[in-house]
Formats: C-alpha cells, structure tokens, sequence
C-alpha cells in the first residue's frame, strides 16, 4: 500500500506510544464489560487525566499543557479507534465540549472549571438535542428565564441523546433566555451535578457504542446563578457555529482511523480465511474489493490530515469541515458494511471486531450534523 505522507513529528510519535500504552494497559483489558456496565469506570477518567490525555490544548496556569496542535487530538482517537474503544467520551469532553469553557469563560469559570476537566475528575456533556429538535438548534424548547432579584437563571426543559450524560458533572445545556429573539434568543449556560431540579432520565439503550453513556436530561425549575452563564446572553447560537468546524474535523478524524482499522481486519481476515483450497483474498472480486477499500481509506486519510493542518492554522471554514465530516463518515459506514459481507456468517457474530464495527459506526453519520445537514450547508456555501 502506498504510505501516505505523515503529518506527524518526532514528539506526536512519543505521544502516539505514549497513548497506545494506556489504551493497551487500562481501556482494552476492561471494554468488555463497560459494555455490559453502559458505562466505562470514573477511574479511567482520572487516569487518563493524570497521563495527558485530556484537554491538552488548555492553558497551564488551568492544568493543562497549552498545547495547541490538534494532531494530539487526531491521535487519541486513532487509538482509541486501535482497539475499538468505543465508550471513551474522551473526543467529545476534549474537542467539543472543554473549548467552550476556554474561549467563552470568564477568568473565574475557568479557575473553577478547567483544572478538574484536565484531570478528568469533573466529566462534561454539553446538551444540544431536544425531543423535537435536532438539528434545527432554532427549535429548542428548553427556556431558562432571568430572574434580577435572586440574579439566577430558572431552567426549565428537557434534552436527549446526552453523550457522557450519566456520567457528567458540567452540563452545558443550550438554552433560550430570549423567546421571541430567534437565534438571538438562544444562551449557554452550565448545569452542575446536584443542582436540584436537574435529574437524569436512563441510560439510552442503543444500538452500539454501549460502553458510551448516553441519557436523557431534565430540567425542572433549576435554579443556575449567573455566574454560570458561559459567554454573554444571546450568544449561544453564534458560539455553537464558532465551535462546529472543530467538533465535525473530530468525527472525521474518527471516521478515518475507524476505515483504516476496518481495512486492517478486512485484509487480516482475507489472508487467513481459506475457501475452495486457497484465501479467500486470492479470489479477484475480493481483491478488487480490498483495491477500493484501500483507495478510499488512503484519500479519506489524505483528505482529513489535510483538514488538520488547515484547522491548526485556522484556516477550516463551515464548508469544509462539513465535507469532511459527511464524506469520512458515510465512507466509513460502506466500508463496515463491505468488512461484514467479506466476513461472510462470521461477520455477524459479535464476537469479531468487524460486527462490533458495524453497529459502533451506524451514529456517525447522524450525531454532530446529519449527512443532510452537512449537504446543506456546503450547497448553501455554493451559491444555490
């Protein structure tokens, strides 16, 4: 196979063996049964934390290294991707929800906040989706009105589809604060474990990912003081589009290294797997099949190494990053699909990593923007 130039210098590789030896040592052992738990372990959490693999690009005066370079980023979830650790919400606390609270928060909030998400003892969510609204975040319906003379927040409503939502301390829950504003109207503010009125609802039974908790949230009458207002009023909508290229570069990043460890089964399975007197990989369909795969894995990778260099430098817009994300994302789902149906009945049984693939890759193409919606916004950015 062709080697695709890497993007990667002498200290990412350090990194890279560095995180290889934690997931080898204190996720792979244990994933099993977070499965069957819904959940992986608070410890892990810390572990990770204590490591360096948490929220590196936060400053260090907050705990962090203030290393800004997302490649560190791309490679946890390579590793991650390694070993099929599909319950780490490491991703999305790192990539989507922590930057929230670095760029938005007040010297305070981040004083209170970032040095206990850098350790991973404080876990964080950020609640997006409603019952009736996804992707339309115009349509949500949970309120939170001001109140001058208590100077707190009143939020009321509910949000489903939570990632890390079970296990989560810090909640940043999109909110309107302005009802007849429209996307003026919509405000950021942080729900904290045990505030009362907050409760969780179950742990979603999904179709994979079971080891990544994922619940219901509700608000009844909780009482949030200003001080946990994450930017200014009104300016949630705007700071949700500042932070999306990011969060879909992320999926994309996933989406790539989850083709390339499909591939690596596929052609595992395709060396060892004999039929009619020979492997099966001798067989011309199947190699012409393995010749696509490894073509769309080396231009998806190409592609998504090239979106991180472009988003370190600051230069990823909207469209771009959509079209990483539906493009890796639906890539992958054909691919886990091929890996299955080269498997043969083998290729259903759990057992093997490929029917684990199939069910952790389906939700790729539907959370942080469905495929459509990524369409949308690259159609729009045409002109048409």
């Amino acid at each position: 196979m062709p080697e695709t130039p890497s993007i990667y210098e002498q200290e990412h590789d350090d990194f890279r063996a560095m995180a290889r030896a934690f997931m080898d040592k204190e996720v792979a052992p244990f994933h099993a049964q977070w499965e069957k738990d819904g959940q992986v372990s608070r410890e892990v959490w810390t572990k990770a934390g204590a490591a360096g693999l948490l929220c590196f690009d936060v400053e260090e005066q907050y705990g962090g290294m203030g290393v800004h370079d997302f490649r560190y980023n791309a490679i946890v979830s390579e590793e991650i991707s390694r070993i099929g650790a599909s319950g780490l919400g490491f991703p999305v606390h790192t990539d989507i929800i922590v930057p929230y609270i670095s760029q938005l928060g007040t010297e305070e909030q981040k004083q209170r906040w970032l040095p206990g998400l850098v350790s991973g003892e404080i876990i964080s969510a950020v609640a997006m989706t409603e019952p009736a609204a996804g992707s339309d975040l115009q349509g949500i319906r949970t309120s939170a009105t001001y109140q001058a003379d208590t100077g707190c927040y009143v939020l009321n409503g509910s949000k489903t589809f939570i990632s890390n939502g079970i296990m989560s301390d810090l909640v940043i829950v999109v909110c309107r604060t302005d009802p007849d504003a429209g996307h003026q109207g919509i405000s950021l503010l942080v729900v904290e474990r045990g505030m009362e009125g907050f409760e969780r609802g179950r742990n979603l039974d999904k179709m994979g990912l079971k080891a990544q908790d994922t619940s219901e949230l509700f608000f009844d009458n909780v009482i949030v003081p200003k001080e946990n207002l994450l930017g200014e009023e009104g300016s949630g909508f705007i700071s949700l589009m500042v932070n999306l290229p990011q969060e879909r570069i992320s999926i994309a990043a996933i989406a790539v290294a989850a083709c390339e460890q499909v591939l690596a089964m596929c052609l595992d399975y395709a060396k060892q797997r004999e039929a009619f007197g020979k492997p099966i990989g001798k067989f011309q369909h199947n190699r012409f099949l393995l010749a696509e795969m490894a073509t769309e894995v080396h231009i998806a990778r190409v592609f998504v190494n090239d979106c991180i260099l472009k988003l370190n430098a600051g230069e990823v817009d909207t469209a771009l990053a959509s079209m990483a994300k539906w493009w890796t994302t639906e890539l992958q789902t054909k691919l886990v699909d091929r890996g299955v149906q080269l498997h043969g009945g083998y290729g259903y049984m759990m057992e093997y990593p490929i029917a684990k693939a199939f069910v952790d890759s389906r939700i790729q193409t539907i959370y942080g923007g469905t495929t459509e919606i990524q369409k949308e916004i690259i159609g729009r950015s045409l002109g048409i």
